[in-house]
């Protein structure tokens, strides 16, 4: 039988039975479409994710208090005898890669400007806070680096604070107040927008020992510490913990590089991603039962057409291709409708909700066509070898 014989008997067969053809390539293309919509948007939020997150740099180290628990979340300053203090962040300082140093601290406060309040977070941060994380100025300047223990009463406001307190008008040399206390604002940030749910632009910035007299509390929050690049974390991780292990007596601190945090996210992103495609790949199973339903229903209804072509010659290998062949040909055509139906609702989505993040991955998109190619010759198999295993005779005299 030439391959053209072949391929014309194939289509033929799916030609006469149009309704039937065209329910099993839907059943594996609503599969392949829903492993394509699915993994766009989970590659979608991990690239959304991953990119906020390293707006700030590769080279950041968040230091905390208190020792992480084994089951690898800090306890914070209640496991520590030590609290880190201002004089540990100007220790650091001292370190030979250290490019910027931020002591933090962070809470909530209702801040009055011109009779209109609002409340706010509120971060106590050092003078390198813009240039540890990548922040720029909209208007004035940023804190100065005063005395650390006794900074100045300056704030700096986020952009979208400004607006709510000032309007248009520059708050340049204005007066605000927080808890009873007045600070002169000194400069505006640049938008910076919402990062992993926390709005910088609805806030203010204050001197770290001023928040931390306002927030009554003796340690810092964090200290995040930016080092020189092409500087070995590891030999940074080091230093930072010999450092503060002889001015508290002991290691009680809990140090995580920025990469460190970019791996666990990655990891916990690709989980949801695969978990989101092995749904998808269920409607791929249904779509092959639908398969090899249809092809033995073919068997059944063709028994004589392959005792025929048994009678004339044909090999069973070839009888074995023809009905491989019908399989394959079913769900490849299901395959590339469903990548079509996929790729386009994964763009429809993002044009009517530009807020959710879709990128469609062609990794994804191999996989799904290849196991809808390996589901076409899955699910043919049995019924191909039935056909392939008639009896000439037996075939032609079966009604």
């Amino acid at each position: 039988m030439r391959a053209g014989d072949l391929l014309r008997l194939t289509s033929s067969s799916l030609v006469a039975h149009r309704l039937r053809t065209l329910l099993t390539i839907l059943g594996i293309s609503v599969g392949i479409a829903s492993v394509v919509l699915l993994t766009s948007i989970g590659e979608g939020v991990h690239r959304f994710v991953v990119t906020e997150f390293s707006q700030f740099g590769t080279n950041l180290v968040g230091i905390n208090p208190g020792k992480a628990t084994t089951a690898g979340t800090s306890i914070g300053v209640f496991g520590t005898a030590r609290p880190l203090t201002l004089d540990d962040a100007e220790a650091l300082k001292k370190l030979p890669f250290a490019r910027a140093v931020v002591p933090m601290v962070t809470g909530n406060a209702e801040v009055e400007a011109d009779n209109r309040r609002r409340r706010t977070t509120i971060y106590g941060v050092g003078p390198q806070m813009p240039e540890a994380f990548r922040m720029e100025l909209q208007l004035g300047r940023f804190l100065p680096a005063d005395e650390p223990s006794a900074p100045r009463a300056f704030a700096v406001l986020g952009s979208k604070l400004r607006r709510e307190l000032f309007g248009e008008r520059s708050p340049l040399g204005e007066r605000i107040t927080i808890a009873g206390s007045r600070y002169r604002v000194l400069g505006v940030m640049a938008s910076k927008g919402t990062i992993l749910g926390f709005d910088l632009d609805d806030t203010v910035y204050l001197p770290t020992a001023r928040a931390m007299a306002l927030f009554n509390t003796q340690s810092l929050f964090e200290i995040d510490l930016l080092y020189a690049e092409h500087t070995s974390v590891e030999k940074v991780v080091a230093a930072i913990r010999q450092l503060l292990e002889s001015r508290h007596g002991r290691d009680d601190v809990t140090i995580t590089t920025q990469q460190q945090m970019l791996d666990v996210l990655s990891s916990v992103l690709d989980v949801l991603t695969f978990s989101v495609a092995a749904i998808g790949g269920i409607s791929l199973l249904v779509g092959a039962i639908g398969i090899v339903t249809i092809m033995t229903i073919a068997v059944n209804e063709r028994t004589n057409e392959i005792g025929l072509l048994r009678a004339l010659g044909a090999r069973r290998s070839q009888v074995l291709g023809l009905f491989l062949g019908e399989a394959v040909v079913l769900a490849m055509s299901g395959g590339l409708l469903g990548l079509a139906l996929g790729v386009g609702v994964a763009q429809l989505l993002h044009l009517l909700l530009a807020a959710l993040p879709v990128r469609i991955s062609l990794l994804y998109i191999l996989l799904a066509e290849s196991v809808a190619l390996l589901i076409g010759l899955l699910a043919g198999v049995l019924p191909a070898r039935r056909a392939a295993q008639l009896d000439p005779v037996a075939a032609l005299r079966a009604e």
